[in-house]
């Protein structure tokens, strides 16, 4: 299609692209291990965890023998906490499959590989010619050509898929040297996909950016419609966002005699599997509750707030001192206090914490 566009990126790739740890192997679950990382996450945040869980797990068989609370303490701090247990039940596919999947369809049957993260891995490991599409691509693609279909309806993501796929070079590219870091030390040579796919993201990450786009410096300045037109700051375009909803959660530390006590969050709510002190919802704070008596209990901090994708969380945290343990609901249990790092906690719980270490 627009073979200009391509070999515009490849050269900018080729000077500056990112020297990123998983860029300078082809094992497939260093870079799943990366792409799945990534999700939501910043690489300058998501570098240590790749480099901790490749340290801890070193093959995809270590991470599958791992418990699921080991790896969901491994992951704390990350936030989107089904990526870490879709790893985990993904590494249990491939140590049972034999290996990884070199197809796409065998990728996506992956727990938690969706469209994108299958052709990054597909396109990057096996040289399968796979474009990827996510908020980076999407964006440079909108911008650049022009297109306002809102990137989250139906058409849209046939659009920019489409189109993806047929800007997707062919042919080799490391006898241009367009693919970086990807062609050297005698290896055999990338997939063009590989490093195509890899520039686009490059390019929307640190040039095509949402906010304050580098078109000074772009290299795709003199076709990008976007520029021409002045609509940068109006592409890509979005319809409007599901309602935002507020939820009030009252949580108590309780200390009994260096012990304290927690529960794992069930399955069908938020932070499934991970650990936190007793909770009642603030609905819920009625004569039911009335062995809880939170006036009485020392406010460490009230109206914490803690922004997820569709709802924003205001949390009040209460500490109780008491000197025999109270009854609780059944699915709560006692650990000694020295021992509470042993378990994975969202970061809300992270706060209370802190400020019970204080």
């Amino acid at each position: 299609m627009d073979s200009g566009f391509a070999s515009a990126l490849l050269s900018w790739f080729r000077v500056n692209g990112r020297e990123l740890p998983w860029r300078q192997t082809r094992d497939p679950y260093a870079i799943w291990l990366s792409e799945v990382i990534l999700q939501q996450t910043q690489v300058k945040q998501g570098w240590d965890y790749w480099l901790r869980f490749m340290h801890r797990w070193p093959t995809v068989g270590d991470l599958a023998a791992a418990t699921e609370d080991e790896v969901l303490r491994e992951w704390q701090g990350l936030g989107y906490y089904s990526r870490a247990r879709n790893l985990h039940a993904a590494a249990r596919q491939v140590v049972a499959a034999g290996g990884f999947p070199d197809t796409i369809d065998g990728l996506r049957a992956l727990k938690g590989v969706g469209d994108y993260t299958a052709a990054a891995i597909g396109s990057i490991a096996f040289g399968l010619p796979v474009a990827v599409v996510d908020g980076n691509v999407y964006r440079v693609l909108a911008r650049h050509f022009g297109i306002a279909t809102p990137i989250n309806t139906t058409e849209g993501h046939r659009e920019f898929a489409n189109l993806a796929q047929a800007l997707l070079p062919a042919g080799s590219l490391c006898s241009a040297g367009a693919a970086g870091s990807l062609c050297s030390g005698g290896a055999a040579a990338p997939a063009p996909s590989a490093a195509y796919n890899q520039a686009i993201m490059d390019f929307g990450a640190t040039v095509c950016t949402p906010q304050s786009p580098r078109c000074a410096a772009c290299p795709l300045q003199e076709t990008c419609v976007a520029f021409r037109e002045g609509r940068v700051a109006q592409l890509p375009v979005k319809q409007h966002r599901l309602k935002v909803s507020n939820r009030h959660l009252i949580y108590i530390y309780i200390r009994c005699n260096g012990y304290t006590a927690i529960r794992r969050r069930p399955a069908g709510d938020i932070w499934q599997g991970l650990y936190e002190p007793l909770l009642i919802e603030k609905e819920q704070l009625t004569k039911e509750n009335s062995q809880f008596p939170i006036s009485n209990f020392l406010l460490l901090r009230r109206g914490v707030k803690h922004v997820l994708t569709h709802r924003v969380l205001y949390a009040d945290f209460y500490l109780w001192q008491v000197g025999e343990r109270p009854p609780l609901p059944a699915d709560y249990f006692w650990i000694a206090e020295a021992d509470i790092d042993r378990y994975a906690v969202p970061r809300l719980i992270e706060k209370l914490l802190e400020l019970i270490n204080e």
